[in-house]
């Protein structure tokens, strides 16, 4: 099994299956694109009663596994170059707070600014990305993590390229990876059976 190393060295292997346990334990924010990793980047268009309507797929497995990042104590973030509603209800759902909707898909100074105000380094940041708008990020994050589908341009950059493809379980995917490689997994997994469990209070 191909392990990731620190990007910019040899210890970086394109389409790692797994994340070497330092580089892991030094993440302390997950972020991620909308179009083409929490969905499919498909958009379903509509007019209503005059109103412009906009709707996106989100998968329930990707929910699940921001959850146990969020359990494991790892800030997740939304950066993305569209504005929608549809992801401000998804980020609310999912209790993400840090969310980040800029037309212009200037990503790389939005997430700048967040990092600055959460006292977090740039290499303390992973960040799922897709296609060109997501280029700057991935150049500067500590683990650049691409999906299965993602452009050429984008693949070349990831220093882990997932199987799944985007709005298809891709965000679950690098959870576990992630938290396995931190050796966090089973035990947040055995926390939330626990929480399942129990009658409410």
């Amino acid at each position: 099994m191909t392990a990731i190393g620190t990007p910019g060295t040899d210890s970086v292997r394109r389409d790692a299956t797994s994340i070497e346990p330092a580089v892991a334990r030094r993440i302390r924010l997950v972020g991620l694109d909308v179009d083409g990793v929490l969905t499919d980047g498909g958009i379903y268009l509509g007019d209503v009663n005059g109103e412009r309507m906009e709707f996106k797929r989100f998968d329930i497995l990707d929910g699940l596994g921001i959850k146990m990042l969020q359990l494991a104590g790892i800030d997740v973030a939304i950066i993305t170059g569209r504005v929608s509603d549809a992801v401000a209800l998804r980020a609310r759902e999912l209790a993400i707070t840090d969310v980040i909707q800029d037309t212009h898909a200037r990503k790389l100074p939005a997430l700048r600014k967040l990092l600055a105000a959460k006292g977090i380094q740039e290499n303390e940041v992973a960040f799922v990305g897709d296609d060109l708008p997501d280029l700057a990020v991935l150049r500067v994050v500590g683990l650049p993590v691409v999906v299965a589908n993602c452009t050429e341009d984008v693949a070349r950059l990831g220093a882990l390229r997932l199987t799944k493809n985007g709005g298809r379980g891709a965000v679950r995917e690098f959870a576990e990876v992630l938290l396995r490689a931190r050796g966090e997994w089973d035990a947040l997994v055995e926390r939330y059976v626990k929480s399942r469990s129990e009658d409410p209070a």
